[in-house]
């Protein structure tokens, strides 16, 4: 297996884990779905529009998206399990006819050039290997005047300590994040026309402090916590002591980017 291959693995085995869903709850991402409403309403969603939600998890954005504008969503993600999970939840919210969802790489999207109006992916291009495939493959197929609502970590790589540059730390969406001014010259490379950008450092300051909480609660009543944590609970405190001290000190952050795909630029190659 290729380093590459190995890091999809983990974070797929990661993220569509009891213990993470547990750590995090089920957005997993900072912002909840108050951010991902914000991000909805920049996608300007509406019956008869397809959006495609990458890395979608267990499908709580992609139902949200649905169930607010009454467009039809494809969520794609490289967890099967995610990917059951998102299934039952759109069978019982009533929303399978409009929400469907598929297992895919980022890097080599299931879908067809220009099929869809809009992409939704929050938090997950710092997880993937291959940065300009994927931004390369999210321009490919959206059309010539859809919109991409991006958020994502943001992180000045040579600040960040070193219990922040693990593999531990790049499951945990930090090892691997750029500044968001190279996230935005990425999109512009790939095709996009970026619109709009704006820092939400103070939802993943929130977000960590929710997770060491429950790491804490966790290592002093250790019954409850999911055996799937086990032995990382160490790590995950240091991860997030180190990722509290980054963000204070302006090295760690998580931020927005509205793109759009150039009217009548050529699919990307």
């Amino acid at each position: 297996m290729t380093a590459a291959a190995e890091i999809k693995a983990c974070c797929a085995a990661a993220y569509g884990s009891e213990a993470v869903r547990w750590l995090l709850g089920d957005r997993q991402h900072p912002g909840g779905a108050r951010l991902t409403a914000e991000l909805i309403h920049s996608l300007g969603a509406r019956p008869g529009m397809l959006v495609a939600d990458i890395a979608c998890g267990t499908g709580a954005s992609a139902l949200q998206a649905a169930a607010r504008t009454g467009c039809d969503v494809i969520g794609i993600d490289l967890s099967e399990g995610n990917i059951e999970a998102a299934r039952t939840a759109a069978a019982a919210a009533g929303l399978d006819g409009c929400v469907r969802f598929a297992v895919g790489d980022a890097e080599q999207l299931p879908l067809a050039d220009g099929a869809v109006d809009g992409v939704l992916c929050e938090c997950a291009l710092c997880t993937f290997p291959d940065k300009r495939a994927a931004a390369s493959e999210i321009a490919r197929v959206l059309r010539p005047g859809g919109v991409l609502a991006l958020s994502d970590m943001t992180a000045d790589a040579a600040r960040l300590p070193d219990e922040l540059r693990s593999l531990d730390a790049r499951i945990a969406c930090i090892g691997d994040a750029w500044p968001l001014g190279e996230l935005a010259d990425l999109l512009a490379d790939s095709g996009l026309l970026v619109e709009h950008r704006e820092r939400h450092d103070e939802a993943l300051a929130e977000l960590v402090e929710c997770a060491g909480g429950r790491l804490h609660l966790a290592r002093a009543a250790a019954a409850s916590m999911p055996a799937a944590l086990g032995g990382s609970i160490e790590r995950g405190l240091a991860i997030t002591a180190a990722a509290r001290r980054a963000i204070a000190d302006a090295a760690l952050g998580y931020a927005v980017i509205i793109a759009r795909r150039r009217p009548g630029a050529p699919s990307p190659s």
